[in-house]
């Protein structure tokens, strides 16, 4: 009997052992005709076991590319695409530039100070005004988010100021949106209510439930 640890690896195991111990056994074949039609048989069976693959992009090329890296690159058969090489399969992808930039303050994000840069740069007047009000009430909710339990209006206008390196001020006569209105509008409230009221439950209940557990056990 056969078992799996005394077996070599699996080269590509979505595919199965079966299909690898085809492959090899297809590199065995002299005859080049007959090579070339059970390589095309092993093509279909290996479609048939993948039909997610018929969703991607050119599959039958994939499946073909697959063939050959099962077999180790030693398949000489007539492909209807080029050979792959193991250097291609070998060779890292390149790395990722990511944004290095930091984030003042994370619970804001970037979206916030993208928002902020573009209110920076609009013309003086009503329209601006109006924007940095509505940009003003976006950065309490988004305090809120971070934070349920408190904010601090004079806290977000200091953050909106440093942010904005005091190119933004909103109009004299601003005022925020209650925060009991913000917390209901957005669901906020009735969540940090149900955390609070687990967190109790959890301290003061929490033998009686296990003890409720205990009996429903036996």
């Amino acid at each position: 009997m056969e078992y799996n640890t005394q077996l070599p690896p699996m080269i590509i195991s979505e595919y199965g052992r079966n299909i690898q111990k085809m492959v090899q056994y297809v590199c065995t074949i002299k005859n080049r005709e007959e090579r070339n039609r059970a390589a095309q048989s092993i093509i279909a069976v290996m479609g048939a076991l993948n039909p997610h693959l018929r969703d991607v992009t050119d599959f039958k090329h994939k499946l073909w590319d697959h063939l050959f890296i099962i077999s180790e690159f030693k398949l000489d058969v007539d492909s209807p695409y080029p050979k792959p090489s193991p250097e291609q399969f070998k060779t890292k992808p390149k790395k990722l530039n990511y944004p290095s930039q930091d984030i003042r303050y994370k619970h804001y994000g970037k979206t916030i100070e993208a928002l902020i840069q573009k209110g920076i740069e609009m013309e003086e007047g009503d329209k601006k005004n109006y924007y940095i009000e509505t940009l003003a009430n976006l950065m309490k909710r988004s305090y809120l988010n971070w934070n349920r339990d408190s904010v601090n209006d004079e806290v977000i206008l200091q953050h909106l100021k440093e942010l904005s390196k005091g190119k933004l001020k909103v109009p004299a006569d601003f005022k925020f949106n209650l925060t009991q209105d913000i917390l209901q509008r957005t669901g906020l409230n009735q969540q940090s209510q149900q955390n609070r009221h687990h967190k109790k439950d959890g301290k003061h209940h929490g033998k009686g439930k296990h003890h409720r557990n205990f009996k429903k056990r036996y």
